[in-house]
């Protein structure tokens, strides 16, 4: 039985996913997704850090304390997407948080072992990943969810997260829920050298995707950025498939802001940011800082000036100095750094 699912028609994506589809992005369409599921990566310390009035980390969030960043992030009406567990989605969508609102709610359909890299003492990262999935998608009230796969070289492994995937889409057919799909790199060694890697997964994901039909079909693709060269060839490849990239590192705002300007520049019409939303010393003000970037509004680094500004403004200490985050640390990202 299908749940009662939330309406997605009156969102930004639900307009800018269909301009994109018909190729007619405009500046403004790029779409910014907060991966607020922290909780199916790990544990208590998931929630991220709490901080007191001047920004200064006092202690681990608790699950209150971290619905009340996504409040505050839906109310502020900037984002596109808002993806979290589905225990968190029932909870904010019960409080009606999501009547009427611009921003689309998805939630992480599975979660394999390679993503459970918050535990305390776990080891599972170290391993080949198996599929998992733990959502009932036919309580879900978020229309549509992120499935996650790993390829890794393996065809014994890949082939089980493909049959897993498959269960998935039938799945999610029977329940009337859209997704989209991430694919991340792999996360043991493979045999494959370092620069042949994007190439691999580019490969693994045309190959997956030529065996679906356009019901089965993810709305969009979440990969991480591994150059532009990269980037671009997959959005040449094949124009109906809607590209976005997952949100890297731990790096600096620079690498974050830099990050966004390079996806947007080669064709990504999607970016969903993790850990470095959650851990920023005010959220709000990155993701306004992310919005000017994306819409050709600031540079990188005048987007990293504005946000120290902002925390300054707001009585907040940085977490780095403006010097040492004015910095691009991701090699990925050196070589286009404008």
């Amino acid at each position: 039985m299908v749940s009662s699912l939330l309406n997605h028609t009156q969102t930004r994506f639900a307009e800018k996913i269909a301009r994109i589809r018909a190729g007619e992005y405009l500046i403004g369409d790029f779409m910014l997704a907060d991966a607020k599921d922290v909780d199916l990566a790990g544990g208590v310390p998931a929630m991220g850090q709490r901080r007191d009035a001047s920004g200064n980390i006092s202690g681990m969030r608790t699950r209150p304390e971290f619905h009340q960043q996504i409040r505050a992030l839906i109310k502020q009406d900037i984002l596109d997407i808002m993806l979290s567990s589905t225990s968190t989605i029932e909870q904010l969508a019960a409080e009606g948080l999501f009547d009427g609102s611009r921003v689309l709610a998805a939630f992480r359909g599975n979660e394999a072992t390679d993503a459970w890299v918050g535990i305390r003492g776990g080891r599972y990262r170290e391993y080949a990943p198996i599929p998992y999935r733990g959502a009932a998608l036919e309580f879900a009230v978020a229309p549509v969810c992120l499935y996650s796969m790993t390829y890794v070289n393996d065809a014994r492994l890949d082939v089980a997260s493909l049959e897993a995937y498959a269960r998935f889409r039938a799945d999610a057919r029977a329940n009337g829920l859209m997704h989209f799909l991430e694919v991340f790199n792999p996360n043991i060694e493979t045999g494959i050298a370092a620069d042949e890697i994007p190439r691999f997964i580019n490969d693994s994901i045309v190959r997956t995707l030529a065996s679906l039909t356009k019901a089965e079909r993810p709305e969009f693709l979440k990969v991480a950025y591994n150059g532009p060269e990269s980037l671009e060839e997959l959005v040449c490849h094949d124009p109906s498939v809607v590209v976005g990239v997952l949100g890297g590192g731990h790096g600096t705002h620079r690498d974050t802001f830099e990050l966004l300007a390079q996806t947007e520049r080669h064709g990504g019409r999607l970016a969903l940011f993790g850990r470095k939303i959650n851990n920023a010393e005010h959220q709000p003000s990155l993701i306004a800082w992310m919005r000017r970037v994306v819409d050709h509004q600031a540079t990188s680094l005048e987007a990293v000036r504005g946000y120290h500004a902002d925390l300054q403004r707001l009585g907040l200490r940085a977490d780095r100095p403006l010097e040492t985050d004015s910095q691009i640390t991701e090699d990925v990202l050196r070589a286009d750094a404008h």
